[in-house]
């Protein structure tokens, strides 16, 4: 005979509701009665059969992910990997679980949303990225589908979004070279149509302005999340009249790439060109020389992102639209403190 609710409930001293709220993650159940449940559907070998109850309660405790980049450039970046990490660590808390949909074009993009959206695979999304015409936010608007966006929307009105504050992030690594002594920054910047990329750039001007320095468009570049796209853009830098005594550049990955093409190009690092980069991925710690890096806390991003979804798709009250995850400036050997003759 199969083993059902009511022996669990029996086994455990509770009701069979209590093991229903048990089995839902509902937070409101106190750990100790959470702990007797869970060790009766042990004892009894009892798994709950979640298809049925989704069928019934019309959730199926998934959350989509979908990637605005191809699978390939998804995981040649650890910054993808961090953020998935926190995703996952909120929704195994939760007992969520994730179905991730990767595109490289907008029509695959579109497909992937129509199959996880209008297929009814989910019950909530999050979009990695936020871009300058973002086809999927109007979508998921007009359903009044729950998403959450990691990166700061055009229009924040009635946007749930995590995101860092990336003008101030960028101002202090500029401020952090312009202390060092350095006049002549340049900046690689990550694909124009993510504001992510526009609003770092925002605040590597915005230092320069403040600090008197001229800023030249000759020493800004664009760059894709790929190694290969950091050494492309130190070559085209290094082969300018005059180029810069240290670089800004947007994400790790790209600025190890910027590395490799330094020391192939018998370029010193910090003594000739110093750099700073973006988002702290534990391979900037063990370059050569290591990198100092603006840490975003990637991790926290992800996390957050999928906790403040939850929150809009069991309807919580007082749930904030948007959070800031604070960043910090890790100096590492890149950077030089030496003083230089501009």
């Amino acid at each position: 005979m199969a083993i059902t609710i009511k022996d669990v409930a029996k086994l455990a001293g509770v009701s069979p509701s209590t093991v229903s709220r048990v089995i839902s993650k509902n937070q409101k159940i106190s750990l100790e009665t959470t702990k007797k449940v869970e060790q009766a559907m042990e004892t009894l070998g009892y798994h709950p059969n979640l298809m049925a109850k989704s069928l019934v309660s019309r959730s199926t405790k998934t959350i989509g992910l979908i990637l605005p980049l191809s699978a390939e450039e998804v995981f040649l970046n650890p910054f993808f990997s961090e953020v998935l990490r926190g995703i996952n660590a909120y929704l195994n808390y939760v007992g969520f679980d994730l179905l991730m949909s990767a595109g490289s074009t907008e029509t695959e993009e579109k497909e992937a949303f129509n199959r996880l959206v209008f297929g009814g695979k989910v019950d909530g999304v999050i979009l990695l990225t936020s871009r300058e015409k973002e086809p999927m936010t109007p979508l998921l608007m007009e359903r009044n589908f729950p998403f959450v966006i990691i990166g700061r929307p055009k229009e924040e009105k009635d946007i749930f979004y995590v995101d860092n504050d990336n003008v101030k992030a960028s101002y202090d690594a500029t401020v952090h070279l312009i202390e060092q002594g350095h006049k002549r920054i340049g900046f690689v910047s990550g694909p124009r149509d993510l504001l992510v990329s526009r609003d770092r750039e925002d605040g590597y001007k915005k230092a320069l302005q403040e600090y008197g320095i001229e800023s030249r468009p000759d020493w800004i570049t664009e760059a894709k999340f790929l190694q290969e796209s950091g050494y492309n853009a130190i070559s085209f830098m290094l082969s300018l009249p005059e180029r810069p005594t240290a670089i800004i550049v947007t994400d790790d990955i790209i600025g190890l790439g910027v590395l490799k093409g330094l020391y192939e190009l018998g370029c010193k690092v910090p003594e000739e060109i110093s750099i700073v980069g973006f988002n702290n991925i534990s391979m900037s710690e063990l370059a050569t020389p290591p990198l100092t890096t603006i840490d975003i806390g990637i991790y926290q991003l992800g996390y957050t992102a999928a906790q403040l979804l939850i929150r809009q798709i069991k309807q919580e009250e007082s749930v904030s639209r948007s959070v800031i995850v604070p960043h910090r400036l890790v100096v590492r050997k890149s950077t030089t403190s030496r003083l230089l003759d501009n």
